[in-house]
């Protein structure tokens, strides 16, 4: 992967680098560049009023520039100072991994960049709204704190099956939205299909419900007073259909508290209503609400039962500070939790780091153990000391049995008694026998081999996720390449040589000949051409040649008759490029 002498790249865990793609800037096509200049004009145009941020100080901290896509070397080079990085992926990933490279301060950019029809905002991720919405705030230290401390909550948030349905449905429907291919068929079963899985969510998750709060702050916030707010939301910082939209009156504005989280959105429309914080602190002490009532703030059973539901790896955290990773299942009916098991590959760990010989190839088949107090006790199993651990027979070599107060029952020889940081965490044992009601259920048989029984009086904490990633997930092949497609159809290819032509022509001395040269490639018929007769209108009014602008905007003012879609983007272009001329003269 590459770190672009970044240390904070550089420190990412390797889990996190399999999804870290090579940028190629050579992918980037001259039509690529004038979207990226389009959008940028137009975001500057309009956001230089209604930004909380100063746009323009903003792109420039970050490595960016309304002239081309930015360069992931670059922007590693400006973000660095800050204590930031960059990254770019291809398209979306697990919401889990996006939030985890927030936590460690790297911004993750989607490395394609959209079509010309998707211009004024696209529902897939793209370089535009990853670098241009997220990265020109990030210079604002409050916001930094609050963009980071979102991700540490979000990376232990627990998802459900629901979830990874309705992320796989949202995923699929994008590309195909961005895929030039896609049949009118396919799409409608794609929207289809997405509609069915939200209308069949059943109570959301701790994931979707910090999802709601990230959409309505880091995507759609907008900062300040109910009557006159600025925006910061990357999703408006970056769309310039919806950042002007969004200012409407019609479009409620709410002040935002918890009760956002009752809100769901819709990724592929504008959102009906916004919410107003009055200060990036406030936006801490909200998400501070909500991670008090998630698991891992919680533990206990409730949240040990959110693991359950999840059937995904999740950590259990006993209270000696063990951590068990797997993928947790239903021990028993208790009211009261009194018994741990999980399925498949598990594994054991303390503070974050895998205990050595207790990784998913030894648990391989699950791990099982009791919770709870030994029946008599007047302290934690995980606070004795010698002289009690006399008392209860837990001599090393010797046979022992265990009463816990839940009814569970231990018998064995002691094997090894495993402590960490004065406590207490493991015991194991040989020829052991883990039972309950007179053996009616059967938790452990001595022919199962080792016995390793976690000890802890409780489960004080549950989260999302391994605790030791690195240790536990397998890391897979480092993705090498995007899949952003080359162009390949005939008439994009002469779209691309056209403005290829367009931009040598900027970046020189004005040249008539190159100018008509390019003018006279361009149909009046033809929707796709707009783009590139509204950046030769551009160039001729900034050269204050007024006829060679008439020229052009005559062949837009035909293509907005055919096609009333784009009057608005031909309006807005012919408006900045006027705007931007008088300002410079």
């Amino acid at each position: 992967m590459e770190t672009y002498n970044n240390i904070v790249l550089e420190r990412l865990p390797r889990h996190l680098k399999r999804y870290v793609v090579a940028q190629r800037y050579e992918r980037y096509t001259a039509l690529d560049q004038a979207l990226w200049r389009y959008v940028m004009r137009q975001n500057y145009s309009f956001l230089k009023d209604v930004a909380y941020y100063p746009y323009i100080p903003g792109l420039k901290k970050a490595g960016l520039s309304i002239a081309k896509i930015p360069d992931l070397q670059q922007m590693n080079d400006s973000l660095k100072l800050i204590g930031w990085g960059a990254v770019t992926v291809d398209g979306f990933i697990p919401p889990a991994a996006f939030m985890e490279f927030q936590a460690h301060r790297v911004l993750v950019i989607a490395a394609d960049i959209r079509q010309l029809e998707h211009i004024e905002y696209t529902p897939a991720p793209d370089i535009i709204h990853e670098s241009s919405g997220h990265a020109p705030i990030i210079g604002e230290p409050d916001y930094a704190s609050y963009l980071q401390y979102f991700g540490e909550i979000g990376t232990k948030a627990l998802s459900s099956g629901k979830d990874f349905e309705l992320y796989e449905a949202i995923r699929h429907l994008s590309i195909l939205k961005e895929n030039p291919t896609t049949t009118q068929a396919e799409l409608s079963a794609a929207e289809e299909y997405l509609q069915i899985v939200q209308d069949n969510m059943g109570a959301p998750s701790e994931m979707a419900l910090l999802s709601r709060l990230h959409w309505w702050t880091v995507e759609y916030g907008l900062i300040g007073n109910l009557k006159d707010p600025k925006i910061y939301g990357a999703g408006l910082l970056s769309s310039i259909g919806e950042s002007a939209s969004c200012m409407r009156e019609d479009v409620p504005k709410l002040p935002y508290d918890l009760k956002a989280i009752d809100y769901a959105y819709d990724i592929t429309k504008p959102q009906p209503q916004l919410f107003v914080t009055p200060d990036f602190e406030h936006l801490k002490l909200v998400l501070d609400q909500f991670a008090d009532t998630m698991a891992f703030s919680v533990g206990g059973k409730q949240s040990l039962d959110k693991a359950v539901d999840c059937r995904a790896i999740c950590t259990a955290v006993y209270s000696s500070g063990l951590q068990v990773s797997g993928i947790f299942k239903e021990a028993n009916a208790d009211v009261n939790l009194s018994y741990l098991q999980t399925e498949g590959g598990t594994a054991l760990a303390f503070g974050g780091k895998q205990l050595e010989g207790h990784g998913i190839d030894y648990h391989s088949e699950g791990f099982g153990s009791p919770i709870g107090q030994l029946r008599g006790a007047d302290h934690n199993l995980e606070d004795f000391d010698e002289a009690t651990f006399l008392d209860y027979g837990i001599v090393l070599g010797k046979e022992c049995v265990l009463r816990f107060d839940s009814g569970i029952i231990v018998e064995g020889i002691v094997q090894r008694v495993l402590r960490q940081f004065d406590k207490i965490v493991l015991i194991s044992f040989t020829s052991c026998e883990v039972y309950r009601n007179n053996r009616e259920e059967i938790y452990f048989k001595p022919e199962w081999g080792t016995y390793d029984m976690a000890v802890g009086s409780e489960i004080v904490s549950v989260f999302a996720g391994a605790a030791d990633k690195d240790a536990f997930e397998p890391i897979e092949e480092q993705l090498d390449q995007t899949l952003t497609p080359l162009p390949n159809e005939k008439e994009d290819v002469k779209l691309i040589g056209i403005h290829a032509l367009i931009r040598e022509l900027r970046e020189q001395e004005f040249d008539q000949i190159l100018w008509f040269d390019s003018f006279d490639r361009l149909s009046d018929e033809c929707i796709d051409h707009w783009l590139a007769l509204v950046e030769l209108y551009e160039i001729a009014w900034a050269n204050k040649e007024h006829g060679l602008a008439i020229k052009a905007e005559s062949k837009l003012l035909k293509i907005v008759s055919l096609y009333p879609t784009v009057k608005k983007l031909v309006g807005d272009g012919i408006r900045v490029a006027k705007e931007e001329s008088l300002n410079n003269h």
